[in-house]
């Protein structure tokens, strides 16, 4: 076996941190060397749950400490990402960034040159690409079981994230500056779009295809505390002709649902990912917190999946690994991601214009 990666965590403010903690500790390839934290609070909070790795109030502290070091999840506001970035790969350093590197689209291809001419591992955490219900979906469509896929329909909602990571409710760190969502609105880019790439990355891993064109909307919000936009419905097509709907919203209330609610197995759920795809010859539905998916909706043609919530970072942080240990592009690098955070983009313009957007 080749030797564990050593590998560090920063910031700690994102509301996937947590995920690692077991990830990182039980891992035997990986080495879990350090963390840094944004602030006190953040801070405590590891320190309460998480014994036997130095925590450093600093990046640079924290680098300078552990030389050794090389790799390091971002688990920061999107906001931080291309200045921390810049720290790692200035040193060699390879990274695991959140599902959202910026919004920015010359931030973006910044990041990209970055990445380029310091010749280091830049992976993006879309975890759903390792869901075992997602990974049967997909064996299925490649199949031909459904034929070629004609509509696909796809729901990723969620409790508001607001009331345990604030920064997701400050444009300026989600989204990365106050851009009104409309004219007189009064609400900013930020909200529930910004928390929810899954289901835009998820149609151009099943379809091979590209976004043309999109149209949005969005509803008053059902928080009237948050400025941000929490309720909104997507739809559009994709070049190969596939037509698709796509509701990625905060439409999970809170008071309705404990938290921390109940298991994923069961309803209400604190979040819900949930694809059918219809092709010239059936239909599949998924519920990917689920155990089941079905084939043309009968009962007699389901598969069950086993699945527990830490599927998805255990196969994320080994192809972390091996991209890392063999030098391999990852599945979802930047230059594959750009196109997804273009499409969000094109969902923002659509509900500020009143127009579908062509890609």
């Amino acid at each position: 076996m080749m030797k564990p990666l050593k590998i560090a965590m920063m910031s700690m403010t994102h509301g996937h941190t947590r995920k690692y903690y077991q990830t990182l500790k039980e891992n035997p390839k990986l080495d879990w060397v350090a963390v840094s934290t944004a602030n006190d609070e953040v801070k405590k909070v590891f320190l309460d749950s998480v014994d036997g790795i130095p925590c450093y109030d600093s990046e640079t502290a924290m680098l300078d400490a552990h030389p050794e070091i090389e790799a390091v999840v971002l688990a920061s506001e999107n906001s931080e990402h291309l200045r921390q970035m810049k720290l790692c790969a200035e040193r060699g350093i390879h990274i695991l960034s959140m599902k959202i590197p910026t919004f920015d689209m010359d931030e973006y291809d910044e990041m990209i040159r970055l990445i380029d001419e310091k010749d280091v591992i830049c992976q993006i955490e879309l975890e759903m690409h390792y869901n075992p219900v997602i990974l049967r979906l997909k064996e299925l469509v490649e199949s031909g079981e459904i034929g070629k896929i004609k509509s696909f329909n796809a729901t990723n909602i969620t409790l508001s994230p607001v009331w345990a990571f604030p920064w997701q409710g400050v444009p300026e760190k989600s989204y990365g500056k106050r851009v009104p969502i409309q004219e007189g609105d009064g609400r900013f880019r930020g909200g529930a779009l910004c928390d929810h790439p899954h289901i835009f990355d998820m149609i151009r891993h099943m379809t091979g295809s590209d976004f043309d064109s999109i149209y949005a909307e969005v509803a008053p919000n059902i928080r009237p505390d948050i400025e941000e936009e929490d309720m909104l419905s997507v739809i559009g097509k994709m070049k190969d002709g596939t037509i698709f709907s796509l509701d990625p919203s905060w439409s999970k209330m809170e008071e309705r649902l404990k938290v921390p609610g109940p298991g994923w197995e069961v309803f209400p759920k604190r979040m819900e990912v949930n694809i059918t795809i219809n092709g010239e010859k059936g239909t599949i539905m998924s519920d990917c917190f689920g155990p089941n998916v079905y084939h043309n909706g009968l009962p007699n043609d389901r598969y069950t999946v086993q699945y527990t919530y830490f599927d998805e970072w255990i196969g994320l942080v080994d192809e972390f690994y091996d991209n890392i240990r063999n030098h391999k592009t990852p599945l979802i690098n930047l230059k594959w991601h750009k196109k997804t955070i273009e499409a969000m983009n094109a969902v923002y313009e659509s509900i500020a214009t009143g127009k579908t957007v062509m890609l």
